[in-house]
C-alpha cells in the first residue's frame, strides 16, 4: 500500500489479536461475517488471522482473502513469526486477495530477548532482514513489527527498523505490547524513530497498543501527532488482557477533533476532509456484530458504542440537550449509525421485503441462509408485535454460529414456580443425527437446563458467566444471553437471542459447548507465546 501521510490508515486486527481474548474464538463463518462488515466499515487493512496457528485459521484467512479481498476490497493481511514456515503459510493463505500483506515480527526488548527468545541483539538483527526479504519474495507489501517496542532500547530499535526497511518492509509497526507506556513517552518514541532512522521515509509508521493502563487510545493519538500514519486497533477494543486500542474511539476522536489534528497532517485547520476512510455510520452495527459473535459484552459506559454513550439521566443535562444537543453531546448518535428505526414488517410480510431490509442493514445472504433467516423472522413475528432492526441483527448474527456444530438443540421445556422444583427437559442431536433426551433439576430453570445439557453432552466444564439483556424495550423484547464456559484454563463463549430467555440460555450454552469441543479437537499455536524453537527452523 502506497504511503499516504495525509491520513491515518486503519489496520483492524479484531480477527487476529481480538480473537485472542479469552473465550472469544470464532468459527470460519463468523470470521467471514465480521470481515465482510469490516469491509463495509471501510477499514484499509484486515489482519484476518495467524495462518500457521491451525488449519482452521489458515482456511479462514484464505476464505476472507478470496471473498473479501477481491477487487477494490481492503488489504488482507496475515501474521507470521520470523520463521520461513510461518511466512510460507501466510503467503499461501493471503494469495487469493487482490491486495495482500504479510506481517512478520520478532521481539526487540532486552527482557524478551533474554527470557523468551534467548537470543542476543546481534542474532535478532541478523534474523530481521533475512525474514523480511523472504516475505518480500512472496508479496510486495510486507509489514514488520518490533514486539515490545515500548520497552526496547531506542538505539537498538533504530538499527532493527533500518534493517527491516532496507530488506523491503513497507510498513514498520511499533507495538506497546504490554500497555506500559504513557502518551508522552510513546509520542517521543515515534518522534525519535522519525528523526533517527535514515530510511524511515520509505515506510509507513504504524502503532499497535494494549490497554493495560487504559492509555492505548491516548498513546495512539499522541503517536499520530508525531508521525504515525497507521493505527492497529480492534472493534470494541477487544484483545488479550485489557484489550487493544478501540477502533471506534480512535476514529471518532479524529472525527470530532479534526480541527485540532489537521495541522499535524499538514492540513489547513478548517479542512473538512476526514482523517480516516471509515464510514462512521457503520460503527454501531459493527460493534454489535462483533459483540454478538464473540460473546464479549460491551460495557454500558463504553465510549461511542456503549448503551449509555448517548443517554442522559441528569435533569440539568436533559434540559440542556432538549434546548440544544451540543450542550452535552459532542457526537451526533446518527453519525455512528445509532438510531431507533423500526421496520413495518410483520407476520404477513414477504421474503422480498425481509431481504430488502437486511440488504439495507448490510447483510448479503445466500439463498439458503435467507430462507433460514426468513423462517426465524416469521417465527419471531408470531410472538412479537414490533420487529426492529436490532431484532433482525440478532437473528442474522446468531445464524452464522451454526456451521460445524457438534450438538444441535432440539427441545427445551421447563417447569418452575414458587412451589415447584425447577425441572428442565432437553433434547440434543449429535453429528450423526442421534437424538437424546434427559431431564434435570436445578436451583432455577436456567440451572436445570444447563445441568441437563451437560449430562447429555458429556463434556466436563465450569460455567463461569451467565448474562442476559434485552435487545429492545418492551415486555415482548428478545433477550440476549451470553454464557462462558471454562475447561483446562480456557474460556469458551456462546451467545443467543430469543423472546424466551430460557430458550436463549439453552442455545447459548450449546453454542459454547460446540466451541469447546471444536477447540479440543485442534492444536492452536499462539503467535507470541509459542516460539520458533531452534535457529535451524528459521531456514525450513
Amino acid at each position: 500500500m502506497a504511503k499516504d501521510p495525509g491520513r491515518i490508515l486503519i489496520f483492524d486486527t479484531t480477527l487476529r489479536d481480538g480473537e485472542q481474548s479469552p473465550g472469544a474464538s470464532l468459527n470460519l463463518e463468523e470470521k467471514l461475517a465480521i470481515a465482510q462488515q469490516l469491509a463495509r466499515l471501510g477499514v484499509d487493512i484486515i489482519e484476518a488471522g495467524f495462518p500457521y496457528a491451525s488449519q482452521g485459521d489458515f482456511a479462514a484467512v484464505q476464505r476472507i482473502a478470496d471473498h473479501v479481498g477481491s477487487g477494490d476490497g481492503p488489504v488482507i493481511c496475515g501474521l507470521a513469526r520470523a520463521s520461513k514456515a510461518d511466512i510460507r503459510a501466510c503467503a499461501e493463505a493471503v494469495s487469493p486477495a487482490s491486495q495482500k500483506r504479510i506481517h512478520t515480527f520478532i521481539a526487540t526488548s532486552d527482557i524478551h530477548l533474554e527470557h523468551k527468545l534467548r537470543k542476543t541483539r546481534s542474532q535478532v538483527l541478523s534474523v530481521v532482514p533475512e525474514m523480511v526479504s523472504y516475505a518480500r519474495s512472496f508479496v510486495d507489501d510486507v509489514e514488520f513489527s518490533c514486539e515490545d517496542a515500548g520497552r526496547s532500547d531506542p538505539e537498538f530499535l533504530y538499527e532493527v527498523i533500518e534493517a527491516a526497511i532496507a530488506a523491503g518492509a513497507s510498513t514498520i509497526n511499533i507495538p506497546d505490547t504490554v500497555g506500559y507506556t504513557t502518551p508522552s513517552e510513546f509520542g517521543l518514541l515515534i518522534k525519535g524513530i522519525n528523526a533517527n532512522v535514515t530510511n524511515i521515509e520509505d515506510a509507513v509508521l504504524s502503532v499497535h497498543g494494549h490497554n493495560d493502563l487504559g492509555l492505548a487510545v491516548a498513546n495512539f493519538l499522541e503517536a499520530a501527532k508525531n508521525g504515525a500514519r497507521q493505527f492497529e486497533c480492534t472493534i470494541n477494543g477487544i484483545g488479550e488482557r485489557a484489550g487493544n486500542a478501540a477502533l471506534e474511539e480512535l476514529v471518532m476522536a479524529l472525527h470530532v477533533r479534526r480541527r485540532y489534528f489537521n495541522p499535524f497532517f499538514s492540513r489547513n485547520i478548517e479542512s473538512p476532509t476526514p482523517l480516516t476512510a471509515i464510514r462512521t455510520e457503520e460503527i454501531t452495527k459493527t460493534s454489535r456484530l462483533v459483540s454478538n459473535l464473540t460473546g464479549m459484552v460491551v460495557q454500558p459506559n463504553k465510549a461511542i458504542v456503549g448503551a449509555n454513550a448517548f443517554a442522559h439521566e441528569s435533569g440539568i443535562h436533559q434540559d440542556g440537550v432538549l434546548k440544544n444537543r451540543l450542550t452535552y453531546e459532542i457526537v451526533d448518535a446518527r453519525t455512528v449509525g445509532l438510531s431507533d428505526n423500526r421496520i413495518s414488517l410483520g407476520k404477513l410480510s414477504g421474503r422480498s421485503a425481509v431481504r430488502a431490509r437486511l440488504e439495507e442493514l448490510g447483510y448479503d445472504l445466500a439463498r439458503e441462509d435467507l430462507n433460514e433467516a426468513f423462517a426465524r423472522f416469521k417465527d419471531l413475528a408470531d410472538r412479537k408485535r414490533d420487529i426492529t432492526d436490532r431484532d433482525l441483527e440478532a437473528i442474522v448474527s446468531e445464524q452464522v454460529q451454526q456451521p460445524d456444530a457438534r450438538f444441535q438443540l432440539l427441545l427445551v421445556q421447563v417447569s418452575c414456580g414458587s412451589s415447584l422444583r425447577p425441572t428442565a427437559t432437553v433434547s440434543l442431536a449429535d453429528q450423526d443425527g442421534q437424538e437424546k433426551t434427559i431431564s434435570a433439576v436445578g436451583t432455577g430453570p436456567v440451572d436445570a437446563v444447563c445441568r441437563a445439557l451437560n449430562e447429555l453432552a458429556g463434556e466436563p466444564n465450569e460455567l463461569i458467566e451467565f448474562s442476559v439483556k434485552s435487545v429492545t424495550e418492551g415486555i415482548d423484547a428478545m433477550g440476549e444471553v451470553t454464557i462462558r464456559l471454562r475447561r483446562n484454563g480456557k474460556l469458551f463463549s456462546g451467545h443467543s437471542a430469543d423472546t424466551d430467555v430460557v430458550v436463549a440460555a439453552a442455545q447459548a450454552f450449546v453454542n459454547a459447548l460446540n466451541r469447546l469441543v471444536a477447540a479440543e479437537e485442534k492444536l492452536v499455536i499462539h503467535p507470541q507465546l509459542d516460539l520458533v524453537e531452534t535457529d535451524e527452523s528459521l531456514s525450513l
